[in-house]
């Protein structure tokens, strides 16, 4: 991990479009601004990590869906509907 020192004003550069601004400093925290691409997906730690949970978590559990019957005649006559429940 590279670790820097920056006041607030000062940038830092990561390739050749994003940039890292020091806009506020504070007790016990700073304030950033982040200049990216639309296409560069920037989030805080936290939100990356539930997001990530969320994504494992929804992964892990097994499907609701129920697939139709097979069998034509099983629903012959009958009125069956597919969709939210």
């Amino acid at each position: 991990m590279l670790v820097l020192t920056r006041k607030q004003s000062e940038t830092i550069h990561i390739g050749d479009d994003i940039i890292i601004k020091v806009v506020q400093t504070g007790r016990g925290s700073i304030k950033i601004g982040v200049e990216a691409p639309k296409a560069v997906r920037v989030l805080r730690g936290e939100v990356a990590e539930e997001a990530e949970q969320h994504i494992s978590t929804s992964q892990a559990q097994p499907s609701t869906c129920v697939a139709p019957p097979t069998k034509p005649a099983m629903n012959a006559g009958k009125t069956v509907k597919f969709g939210a429940v």
